[in-house]
């Protein structure tokens, strides 16, 4: 980020494009890691959550929308952002309710700005907390928008944060495909939606791993440590594709919202992954 907003960004296209790919390879490699009962385990109790959150979020970020008088389609778009996974779900609901660049630009610059910021206190609050690995991994994955982030805080808090955020994250990234649909029949719109293919294979991955001799465990175990190589690469990417221009053009209205959306979200998941301890 440093070097995005002092230096500048050469090569933007480039630097999109990687950070996307080597984001999902990176996030299937992770499947290396993770045994595949822990995987579905972990998935199942995430899932209440996660609707509850994404009904949640996107209702409310509707209502702050109006309240401040944000544009209707950044307005959703940063809503269904805050909701699911970031620019992903962003970038699948945008083609549908006929999004223009600004628009587009104006959500993912905000929903980017909050992962950078995310990524960084998200650790120091689980720590405050007294959060148990399998709380902050819960936490991140309901609380945090884009998967990078997610597993770059988890990565840092913990091995077990790590399997659990990834898991029900990518438990969360799946609902892009319903919302996408829902958004599609309230606007009347027909369009093609993308299937995050990545995560399957993700699952794939755990349950050969699973399954597999114990003698190649030593090689899983070297395809794991890439992966996560990947992911750092992977938010230094990310982290230089921010710009003076991106930040210019999101203005104060949609950041607001952004904000105000992303601490209610982020404390309301907190206190149910706090209330599920007891």
């Amino acid at each position: 980020m440093a070097i995005a907003l002092t230096v500048g960004n050469a090569f933007p296209d480039f630097t999109r494009t990687w950070a996307k790919w080597l984001l999902q390879v990176s996030v299937v490699g992770l499947g290396f890691g993770m045994n595949l009962s822990e995987v579905l385990r972990a998935g199942r109790a995430g899932f209440l959550y996660t609707l509850i959150g994404i009904s949640f979020a996107v209702f409310f970020g509707w209502l702050l929308g109006k309240l401040l008088l944000v544009e209707a389609k950044p307005s959703l778009l940063i809503s269904v952002g805050t909701a699911i996974c970031g620019g992903s779900a962003i970038a699948a609901v945008g083609p549908v309710i006929d999004a223009d660049d600004h628009d587009m630009a104006v959500s993912l610059g905000t929903v980017f700005i909050l992962n950078a910021i995310a990524l960084f206190i998200f650790p120091v609050i689980g720590h405050a907390a007294h959060l148990s690995q399998q709380q902050f991994g819960l936490w991140a994955a309901l609380a945090i928008h884009d998967t990078s982030s997610v597993v770059g805080a988890a990565a840092k808090y913990g091995v077990a944060a790590l399997a659990v955020a990834t898991t029900v994250k990518l438990t969360r990234a799946l609902w892009i495909v319903p919302v996408t649909f829902c958004v599609a029949f309230v606007s009347h719109h027909k369009a093609r939606i993308p299937i995050p293919w990545f995560i399957l294979f993700f699952l794939l991955v755990a349950m050969t791993r699973s399954y597999s001799p114990s003698a190649l465990m030593p090689v899983y175990g070297i395809l794991l440590a890439a992966a996560k190589i990947g992911l750092a690469a992977t938010l230094f990417l990310i982290g230089i594709a921010l710009s003076r221009e991106t930040i210019a053009n999101v203005g104060m209205r949609p950041l607001v919202q952004g904000i105000v959306l992303w601490l209610i979200v982020a404390a309301g998941s907190l206190w149910l992954v706090l209330e599920r301890s007891h």
